[in-house]
């Protein structure tokens, strides 16, 4: 027993340096004394005790590597661009992807910043914000290729931000609102001049309506006065008496109708009944004068 059991202490030693796990989406380099001997993946694995050893555990995960860049457009402004770059190392290229490179993150970041400041400085600020989806598959096509004989695939590349100097932020948030007061000042004016125009259309329109009533008014009274004479004369009254009644009636009418406005300030000069005689006498001599020029005219062009 006393032999037995070194012996089996020893073999169990054996068996678990022997034997190792590997986990889901990671892969084992394995080495001979220094020297690449294979890539083991998931599952329970096997190796010679004391002679091969684990030299590494890749990681097949998909990796994030953020990046800040600076660099200047073609109109002169100095921005930083936050570039972020998804990669995985390759199931097939674990070798590649642990001897070939010393640094990857280093190598990706010198790539990025080549490819960056070749790309912008051909755009104006106005354009890096509109194209970053260009920039972006622009850095993922070219880091693609750059990376894939390292053993590295480039899943995405993404712009995640773009911050111009302060003081170029502020004059675009000025010239930005200073457009949009344009806009609202030409929306204003559109309106105010449509008011203007809706405003002399109902003007026109008042004053046509008002100038047909008047003219519907006058045209009455002309009736009026007509069908008044016509009823004095078939009483006997001759027409220059009844036009002077009329008169008369239209002056007290008229009185009557300012006095019974309480608040009126109307004037009526002269308001005595003799002057509405004096109206109608001077009425006729101005027609009887207007008839004799007419008449007179119509003459000397004959």
């Amino acid at each position: 027993m006393i032999t037995i059991i070194p012996f089996i202490i020893i073999t169990v030693l054996i068996i678990f340096s022997a034997a190792f796990i590997v986990k889901q989406q990671t892969a084992t380099v394995i080495e001979r004394f220094g020297k690449y001997i294979s890539t083991r993946h998931a599952g329970l694995q096997f190796k010679i005790p004391f002679v091969d050893r684990i030299a590494a555990r890749v990681s097949l995960k998909i990796q994030q590597l953020d990046v800040v860049v600076e660099t200047k457009t073609k109109d002169d402004v100095f921005v930083h661009l936050k570039i972020s770059v998804q990669y995985q190392i390759k199931r097939d290229k674990v070798y590649d992807a642990f001897y070939k490179l010393q640094n990857p993150h280093e190598q990706l970041t010198a790539y990025i910043f080549d490819l960056v400041r070749a790309e912008v400085p051909k755009m104006i600020l106005d354009d890096v914000f509109e194209k970053k989806d260009d920039i972006a598959q622009a850095i993922q096509r070219e880091l693609k290729e750059a990376m894939l004989s390292y053993g590295y695939d480039i899943v995405k590349a993404l712009v995640t931000d773009i911050d111009p100097d302060a003081n170029v932020k502020e004059a675009m948030n000025r010239i930005n609102a200073a457009e949009r007061e344009k806009v609202a000042a030409q929306h204003e004016g559109d309106a105010q001049r449509i008011l203007i125009v809706e405003l002399a259309k109902a003007e026109a329109e008042s004053k046509r309506l008002q100038g047909k009533g008047i003219a519907d008014q006058r045209r009455e009274i002309a009736r009026g006065l007509e069908e008044s004479v016509d009823t004095l004369n078939s009483a006997g009254i001759n027409p220059q008496e009844a036009s002077a009644l009329i008169v008369i009636t239209q002056h007290y009418d008229t009185l009557q109708s300012i006095g019974a406005d309480s608040s009126s300030n109307l004037i009526l000069l002269p308001n005595n009944p003799m002057a509405a005689s004096s109206m109608l006498n001077d009425m006729t001599a101005s027609l009887l004068a207007a008839n004799k020029i007419n008449e007179a005219t119509n003459k000397t062009k004959k």
